[in-house]
């Protein structure tokens, strides 16, 4: 049984919430920050989060914190749960309260544009190494309103530090919650973050009312791409097969708990790109990292139909119907020459 932690969990959004839960059946103490008063005094009084997580009771093991400073002070571990456009500005809050080396373990999933940095990247580059006892990426196919369930659901947690993402698999590891680790840092976050594009394409798919055969395709060819641009980028491309690869991209393209596939279907109906962002209310991290996947591919010249097109839909107002129409339209090809030359490298 691992020894109980303190462990601040900075982001009070649903995913946030639901590892707060985690932590809190392993046994540990759980500090849960957010910047709403009346959030966090929801989280203490009545032990709910309902804006996130209806109907979903908290353990009175987590408790809701406002000041960052009380949240990090002398924890074993920082959870940092919000999202990529937030982080610079949470950890820049962190490094002001941290003195003694911290293992830093993010669950956000995206790649920053213009600087086209991974979120360890951007951790990394705002942490200094003397709070830093590792990065960790904690990443998966996984709902947070499954996870509050307790519904089986399996993760991984990579770093270049094994030793480091051992240590994130203790503290989450249960029956319910099934964690796996992995050194393959790149893979894992480029997986994790490239998803979100094609979830997003999957709900304009559905929103334009095609069916099965165009989203096998797109999953399938979403995949390919994917595993192009990580590989350019030095990622092992057996990564793509497993859980923060094909599994996160699965249950990213076909649930109605996707926020991405959401967004998406709502832009397949016919609604602008603003509309769609304020009917959500919560963040869309496909958007944002479309436009860094989309400059990344310009610059590293790898080819991605798939996002070229879907940055058109969402940035230069193209018809998401004719953007299928030209992806449907492209020179024919063939199937296996990627796979074949990425596999073929690695194996040499």
């Amino acid at each position: 049984m691992e020894a109980v932690k303190k462990i601040a969990v900075l982001g009070a959004g649903s995913w946030g919430t639901a590892l707060a839960m985690v932590l809190a059946d392993n046994g540990h103490e759980v500090r849960l920050w957010g910047h709403k008063e009346a959030q966090i005094k929801e989280i203490n009084e009545f032990h709910t989060n309902i804006k996130y997580l209806q109907n979903i009771k908290l353990s009175n093991m987590i408790i809701g914190y406002t000041s960052m400073k009380e949240a990090v002070n002398q924890v074993d571990a920082v959870v940092l749960a919000v999202p990529t456009k937030a982080m610079r500005e949470v950890c820049q809050q962190v490094r002001e309260y941290l003195s003694t080396p911290t293992l830093f373990v993010h669950v956000s999933k995206g790649i920053e544009p213009d600087t086209h940095l991974r979120v360890s990247e951007l951790i990394e580059e705002e942490l200094p190494e003397s709070i830093r006892e590792a990065v960790v990426v904690l990443s998966g196919p996984s709902h947070a309103e499954e996870v509050s369930l307790r519904q089986p659901t399996t993760v991984t947690a990579a770093s270049l530090n094994a030793e480091a993402a051992e240590k994130v698999q203790d503290l989450f590891i249960n029956q319910h919650f099934r964690v796996y680790t992995n050194t393959d840092v790149v893979g894992v976050e480029i997986g994790g973050s490239l998803k979100n594009i094609i979830a997003l394409a999957a709900g304009i798919t559905d929103g334009l009312g095609y069916g099965d055969n165009a989203k096998a395709a797109l999953i399938t060819r979403g995949l390919a791409e994917i595993a192009r641009l990580g590989s350019c980028l030095g990622a092992n491309p057996l990564t793509f097969l497993g859980l923060t690869g094909m599994g996160d991209l699965i249950v990213t393209c076909t649930s109605v708990h996707s926020r991405n596939w959401r967004a998406g279907n709502m832009l397949g109906k016919g609604m602008k790109l603003e509309e769609v962002l304020e009917n959500m209310g919560m963040v869309v991290e496909g958007v944002r990292t479309t436009k860094a996947a989309y400059q990344l591919s310009k610059k590293l010249q790898v080819k991605m139909p798939l996002t070229s097109a879907l940055y058109h839909v969402l940035f230069d107002d193209v018809n998401p119907k004719d953007a299928v129409d030209e992806l449907m339209n492209r020179s024919k090809t063939t199937e296996l020459d990627d796979l074949s030359k990425l596999l073929g490298e690695r194996i040499r």
